[in-house]
């Protein structure tokens, strides 16, 4: 079994604000698919909310894990541990938002009022478990955040050197 990298350094506030930027944007694009899809299913099928709003959160899901994962936590910590992690998530999740949202609807409530008030319940719920939890200690790990991190050690380095007169070889 491979030993997930582990980093513990603080983030900065403005790699923390960053992290967010990036968590908010990809959580729309995930928005986008899962509101695309629910509207699909709506619109194709004769099915009530539930199973239209499981299969398009479903979907967005495992867009959001994949983006968020590579580009926003920069994790290299083992992929199936991080999705048990998630699926734990929506272990949660999935029958609180299902119960509410059917419950809502069924007293004449919007359908996409409902979705649009479900997904940012999920988008903040989720920034935070997978900040805290699902990514702790392993952010800024894969060849991503390596790469970056060599580059501005050389940028760094480069500008000392340049500041006291020094040349590297």
């Amino acid at each position: 079994m491979l030993k997930e990298k582990k980093n513990y350094r603080k983030l900065t506030k403005q790699e923390n604000r960053i992290q967010v930027i990036k968590f908010v944007l990809f959580s729309i694009s995930a928005g986008i698919i899962e509101t695309i899809s629910f509207t699909a299913l709506d619109l194709l099928t004769d099915w009530p909310y539930r199973p239209c709003y499981l299969i398009a959160l479903v979907l967005s899901v495992l867009w959001n894990f994949t983006l968020n994962r590579e580009f926003t936590f920069k994790s290299a910590n083992n992929v199936p541990v991080a999705m048990l992690k998630v699926f734990l998530f929506y272990c949660a999740f999935t029958p609180a938002s299902t119960w509410w949202g059917g419950a809502l609807t069924d007293i004449g409530w919007n359908e996409y009022l409902v979705l649009g008030i479900t997904m940012a319940a999920n988008l903040s719920t989720e920034f935070l478990y997978d900040r805290f939890f699902v990514y702790r200690g392993t952010m800024n790990t894969n060849k991503r955040a390596e790469k970056a991190e060599k580059a501005e050690k050389a940028e760094k380095t480069e500008k000392a050197e340049n500041e006291t007169g020094i040349i590297g070889e």
